[in-house]
C-alpha cells in the first residue's frame, strides 16, 4: 500500500525511538509517532513521508499499552523535556538500558557477547512513588511575552523557542514556583520588559534556580539584557522572603544569540555561592558552575565510577573535564594524588575552593585543554597517570584527547559519559587502541526523559 501525508492509520507500537517516538509498523511499513508508548495501540495521521517510513502524529490512543501511566504534567507533549512521562518508571529503564546496549552494538561494534558479559543492569532512582519527581536541583526559565502581551516563563516547546507557560515543572523543585511567581509579579508592577529574541529587546531573557538539596539553601540568577536590573530591590525583597533563599545575582548577556548565560555575575543580596554536599564532601556552586542536577543519583554514579577505578592509595589519577572538581574529590579519598583538568577558569576556580575547604590536600587543579595539559604535566612534572577518569560534555572527547589519553598508557581509564552515541563511538577508539570494556552500567539521572548517564571501566591490554 502506498501511504500520503494526511492519512489516518491504526498502528500496534511496538518499540521506542532514541527520542522516545513510538515506532509501528504496518505490512514492513515503519512509522514514528509522538507521545505513543510500547504497547499502545494508536489512531494517527502521517505527516511526512519517507522512503520506507513516515511520521505521524498521535490521533487519539485506540487501546492503552499496560505500561502507560498517567503523566503528572498537563504540558508533557508540548514540553521538549519530559519525552516518556506517560511510560511506567519501570519500562523507563528497561527503555534506557536497551537505548545503551544499542548504541555500542551499532556505533561502537561491541558484540551482544562481551556486552552481556561487561554489562550491568540500570541503577534507577529508589522511590515509593510510581515514578520520581522533584528530583532537578537546577532549572533555567526563559522569559516572554504572548501574544496578548503578558509576561510568561516556563520552557520552550520541543524544537521550537516558543515558550509554554508552566511556573510548576514537576521535575524541578518544589519552590520554582513561588520563585517564578515572584520574579514575574515583579516585571509586571515594575513595566520590566522581558527580552525579545527577534529585536534583541528587553530585559529580562532566563531565570536560573538551584538549590543545594543537603542544606536547603537556594540561588536565584536573573539573566538580563543589561547592566542592572531597574527597581531591583523590589524584586530581592520579594525572593528574600522565601524559605531558603541565599544568594541573588544577575548576569550580564547582552549578546544576540542562544547561549543562555553571559560571562559577567554580579550578586545582588546575599551569598556568591550556596553549598551542596554529596557523600559527606561540600562544594561551593556558583551561578556558572556544572553540577550534575541529580543530586541523589549524582552519588551512586561517583561511587561507581569510584568502584571502577579500582583504587588502594597508590594511585596517581588524572580527572578530565574535571569541572567543579567533584569526582576528583571523589578519587582523592581514595588515591595517592588526584590532577583535574577543565578549561573553564571559573571551574578550577571554584574545585581549588572545594578541595581547601573539604581539606584535601591530595587534590591540584589546573586550566587547559586535556589534551595540552596532560602531556605538559609529564614533561614539566613527570606526572604519570595509574588511572584516567573523563567526563566530557554530550559530544565526548575530541579525538586528539582521545589519542592523547593512549599516548599516557594508564592501566585503567574510566569514561563517565552523558550521551552513549558519543560514548559508543569513543569506546571504539580506546578499544582499538589498546585497551578492553571491563565494566559499563547506566545510571538513570534523568526520569521522565530519553537521557541516561553511563559509567564504563576500560584495562589497557598487557602487551
Amino acid at each position: 500500500m502506498e501511504y500520503k501525508k494526511e492519512d489516518l492509520i491504526t498502528v500496534v507500537i511496538e518499540d521506542m525511538g532514541i527520542d522516545g517516538e513510538g515506532i509501528g509498523k504496518i505490512d514492513g511499513f515503519t512509522f514514528f509517532v509522538k507521545d505513543a508508548v510500547i504497547g499502545d495501540v494508536v489512531e494517527a495521521k502521517i505527516m511526512k513521508v519517507k522512503k520506507g517510513y513516515a511520521y505521524a502524529r498521535l490521533m487519539r490512543i485506540v487501546t492503552p499499552s499496560t505500561e502507560r501511566v498517567e503523566p503528572r504534567c498537563r504540558y508533557h507533549k508540548q514540553c521538549g523535556g519530559c519525552q516518556i512521562q506517560a511510560l511506567s518508571y519501570k519500562k523507563q529503564l528497561l527503555f534506557k538500558e536497551d537505548k545503551v546496549r544499542n548504541n555500542l552494538q551499532r556505533i561502537g561494534g561491541f558484540p551482544s557477547e562481551l556486552l552481556n558479559r561487561v554489562m550491568e543492569p540500570i541503577v534507577g532512582m529508589d522511590t515509593l512513588e510510581a515514578a520520581p519527581y522533584h528530583y532537578r536541583n537546577k532549572a533555567q526559565f526563559p522569559v516572554g511575552e504572548t501574544k496578548e502581551g503578558e509576561i510568561i516563563a516556563g520552557f520552550y516547546a520541543g524544537r521550537t523557542h516558543t515558550i509554554i507557560s508552566n511556573t510548576d515543572c514537576a521535575l524541578g523543585v518544589e519552590e520554582n514556583r513561588d520563585i517564578l511567581e515572584a520574579v514575574l509579579q515583579y516585571m509586571r508592577e515594575n513595566r520590566v520588559a522581558p527580552y525579545h529574541e527577534t529585536t534583541g529587546e528587553g530585559v529580562v531573557r532566563h531565570i536560573l534556580i538551584r538549590k543545594g538539596f543537603a542544606i536547603g539553601e537556594i540561588m536565584v540568577c536573573i539573566v538580563i539584557n543589561c547592566d542592572a536590573l531597574p527597581h531591583q530591590d523590589k524584586l530581592v525583597d520579594a525572593l528574600a522572603a522565601i524559605k531558603g533563599m541565599a544568594s541573588i545575582s544577575v548576569n550580564i548577556n547582552k549578546e544576540k544569540t542562544n547561549v543562555i548565560m553571559g560571562r559577567t555575575c554580579r550578586t545582588i543580596w546575599g551569598e556568591d555561592i550556596i553549598t551542596d554536599v554529596i557523600d559527606g564532601i561540600s562544594f561551593f556552586i556558583s551561578p556558572m558552575s556544572f553540577y550534575q542536577v541529580n543530586p541523589i543519583q549524582t552519588e551512586k554514579l561517583y561511587r561507581l565510577a569510584l568502584e571502577y577505578a579500582g583504587l588502594t592509595g597508590k594511585e596517581t589519577v588524572c580527572d578530565l573535564y574535571c569541572g567543579i572538581g567533584t569526582i576528583s574529590l571523589f578519587m582523592a579519598k581514595k588515591a595517592k594524588m588526584v590532577y583535574g583538568i577543565e578549561i573553564v577558569e571559573q571551574a578550577i576556580d571554584d574545585a581549588r575552593k572545594n578541595a581547601e575547604r573539604n581539606q584535601i590536600d591530595n587534590a591540584e587543579f589546573y586550566v587547559g585543554k586535556a589534551e595540552e595539559m596532560l602531556p605538559r604535566l609529564y614533561e614539566e612534572k613527570g606526572i604519570c597517570a595509574d588511572v584516567i577518569c573523563v567526563d566530557p560534555p554530550r559530544k565526548g572527547c575530541d579525538e586528539e584527547c582521545l589519542a592523547t589519553m593512549v599516548k599516557m598508557a594508564p592501566a585503567k581509564i574510566v569514561y563517565v559519559s552523558c550521551d552513549s552515541a558519543t560514548l559508543a563511538r569513543d569506546l571504539k577508539y580506546l578499544c582499538a587502541n589498546g585497551y578492553e570494556l571491563k565494566r559499563i552500567c547506566p545510571v538513570d539521572m534523568f526520569p521522565h526523559t530519553v537521557h541516561v548517564e553511563v559509567a564504563c571501566c576500560l584495562q589497557r591490554v598487557s602487551s
